[in-house]
């Protein structure tokens, strides 16, 4: 569970900050339903960007904000549904848009349901200690925002092979920016820098979003009903909701597949990760490209034994297909060639890497369980390719000019080629397989105990089932906390 202990004295720095900087804290369930939030609230945003560091753009974590860089207020979710000529499918994928968050990713929100249990709490104590967030990317940039926005110091850590344009944003935003070696692969050095900070300062409070049961619920309450909401807006007579599938990273998107297996019967949910590092898969180890979804461990925070499948991508795929998304003459086959009407081409540029990883995912699950016209999978796109324009940059200077004949061979082979091959339908056994691994990161090397990790398996009432039935108690302490803050607008 997530600890809710209070530590007064703390509670009340944080609060005495929260009046000097104006700082209201949004619930849980205004993020759901952005309707509950009050008009005096809204009426401010009509003047803020969404990348201004703002407390108001707490307000704004959520899949419903209206897509504007300014002044937007909400929406239902942002999401597209891709077309067939894109996929070679006939099942209609639903990808959730993660640009229209603050940051332009919804790891944002992942790290305020880390953060804000703390800060309420005052275990977290704005006047003395920094938030570290641990990160191959994404999470570390939604961390530092949050406590930029929450008058908390921060330490962001990610690796040095990382694209440009996070480093650059985050020096900007983090009281201090640590590169540990490395890239995508390199978890274990960032866990070692995590350790030693922990060990040597006692300043800082850890935000590992891999092992932090706040990253599982706030994915289970907002992004999976964001989903549900959307696959309730877009189906037509017939359709069924197949399933999801989320590449690993933390895991903590995996928790929205828990919230809809519980509203749909028959869903799947699958779980991705690189074929590199096929840890899943075969409990393999190595190197790859696919920024923003981590490796060579499980999560503490997955749920191994309410997920169905592992599909394997090729990092080249995806590599191949963000430039593809964002070359005009690539945008031109599509449209000549493939049939994708004009008017989606606009929507490419939603697709990070991470995303296209997504994607790609979701095409293996259509093909391997035959779906039809009628079946719908939901995935998310973590960030967009604005995160990625020095990737885009690189390749082309590695690969050299687009020609039509290129576009061909990309979208032929990166995308209408992909097959099912390195996945696999997890039976009782295979899902144990993998929940085991767990020990080799947490309880050898993260200080957890065995008996913490068998409850993750054998009690799913007091573990998962009780971070869930945490939201409504979490909100009754922020509505507290705000009241007391005494904060008007």
């Amino acid at each position: 569970m997530i600890d809710l202990t209070k530590n007064e004295m703390a509670l009340e720095h944080n609060i005495e900050q929260a009046r000097a900087n104006q700082i209201i804290i949004p619930t849980i369930a205004q993020m759901k339903e952005p309707a509950k939030i009050p008009g005096a609230i809204k009426e401010k945003l009509t003047e803020v960007g969404l990348w201004d560091v703002n407390p108001l753009n707490l307000f704004r974590i959520s899949w419903k904000n209206e897509q504007k860089e300014k002044g937007g207020l909400y929406g239902g979710s942002n999401y597209i549904v891709l077309p067939s000529e894109l996929t070679g499918v006939k099942a209609k994928i639903i990808c959730m848009i993660g640009k229209w968050f603050p940051t332009g990713c919804h790891k944002v929100g992942a790290s305020f349901g880390c953060l804000a249990p703390r800060l309420i709490t005052g275990q977290f104590d704005t006047t003395y200690h920094k938030a570290v967030w641990p990160s191959t990317g994404n999470y570390c940039r939604g961390g530092a925002f949050n406590s930029k926005l929450l008058g908390a110091k921060s330490i962001a850590i990610l690796p040095a092979g990382m694209s440009r344009e996070r480093f650059e944003w985050l020096s900007q935003i983090a009281g201090e920016v640590i590169a540990t070696p490395g890239s995508e692969s390199n978890v274990k050095e960032i866990f070692d820098k995590t350790w030693e900070l922990k060990t040597t300062r006692e300043d800082v409070l850890i935000f590992n979003q891999f092992e932090e049961m706040g990253n599982y619920m706030w994915h289970y309450h907002v992004t999976g009903s964001a989903i549900s909401d959307a696959f309730e807006e877009m189906k037509e007579e017939g359709d069924r909701f197949a399933g999801a599938v989320f590449t690993s990273g933390s895991s903590g998107t995996m928790a929205s597949g828990d919230y809809l297996k519980e509203c749909y019967p028959k869903f799947k949910l699958g779980v991705g990760e690189a074929l590199q590092c096929s840890t899943l898969l075969d409990n393999g180890f190595g190197g790859h490209r696919i920024e923003g979804i981590g490796d060579k461990h499980v999560p503490w925070i997955h749920n191994v034994k309410n997920t169905d499948m592992v599909i394997d991508i090729d990092d080249e795929d995806s590599q191949q297909l963000i430039r593809f998304f964002n070359e005009p003459l690539a945008h031109e086959y599509l449209v000549k060639e493939a049939g994708v009407d004009p008017a989606f081409i606009d929507m490419l540029q939603y697709f990070g890497i991470s995303g296209i990883a997504n994607m790609l995912c979701a095409i293996k699950m259509a093909k391997y369980y035959e779906l039809t016209e009628h079946d719908v999978i939901a995935t998310v796109m973590t960030d967009s390719s604005v995160m990625y324009q020095s990737r885009i940059e690189e390749l082309r200077e590695k690969e050299g000019e687009y020609t039509p004949t290129k576009a061909a061979v990309v979208y032929e082979k990166h995308l209408r080629s992909i097959k099912t091959d390195a996945m696999e339908e997890l039976t009782y056994r295979s899902r144990k397989r993998i929940h085991n691994l767990k020990y080799y990161t947490w309880v050898e090397q993260q200080g957890r105990t065995v008996e913490e990790l068998d409850a993750l398996w054998y009690d799913e009432e007091n573990t998962w089932g009780s971070v869930r039935r945490q939201a409504d108690e979490i909100d009754r302490l922020i509505t507290e906390f705000n009241e007391r803050a005494g904060v008007k607008l």
